[in-house]
């Protein structure tokens, strides 16, 4: 999705009312309800949320000038900072070693580079087909993608073949570099 994301792709900026700020809130917790307790530390009260309306209908939403999450159509989506510093309020899958350079290149994620030893999927339930998942690493600390998935978690076992994610956003890619000023 931000592949080749540049500042020509921004068409506005604009700060965000208190009113929209409490419903980003309730929206974020909605969806990520382990975000419940450190919401207020995340967007506080007094601080300044600006709406950043790119192409493709996309819209960044900058929290004192770091872009934390953003939303294309309905859906809030994390960024990867805000994934680092509150890593365990989202649905989380694990690719083994060998997928790590094609992930941080921006390739899609085969389902093989899931279910291989050293990966990690949930076990059932698990998450459904079109669920945003953050993706790790093996043998790493800290997130490296952002995702889609493709088929929910008990196909990619069950099939294994294919693209299981789609990625989104990824360490190192224009959105990862973007800065506000």
């Amino acid at each position: 999705m931000f592949k080749k994301f540049t500042r020509d792709d921004i068409h506005s900026r604009s700060n965000v009312k208190s009113s929209i700020q409490r419903t980003l809130k309730t929206k974020l917790v909605n969806q990520y309800p382990q975000l419940e307790p450190v919401i207020d530390e995340l967007i506080p009260k007094k601080s300044q949320v600006e709406v950043i309306k790119c192409e493709d209908k996309i819209q960044l939403y900058a929290v004192n000038g770091e872009v934390l999450f953003f939303q294309q159509f309905d859906e809030l989506i994390p960024s990867l900072k805000l994934v680092h510093k509150f890593p365990e309020a989202y649905p989380t899958v694990q690719v083994d070693r060998g997928a790590i350079k094609f992930v941080l290149s921006g390739a899609n994620i085969m389902c093989p580079g899931l279910t291989s030893p050293g990966a990690k999927l949930p076990d059932a339930p698990g998450f459904e087909k079109d669920s945003v998942v953050i993706i790790n690493a093996e043998n790493k600390d800290s997130a490296l993608a952002i995702g889609r998935l493709l088929m929910s978690t008990e196909d990619i076992k069950s099939i294994n073949k294919g693209h299981g994610v789609e990625l989104i956003h990824h360490l190192g890619d224009p959105l990862w570099n973007f800065s506000i000023e």
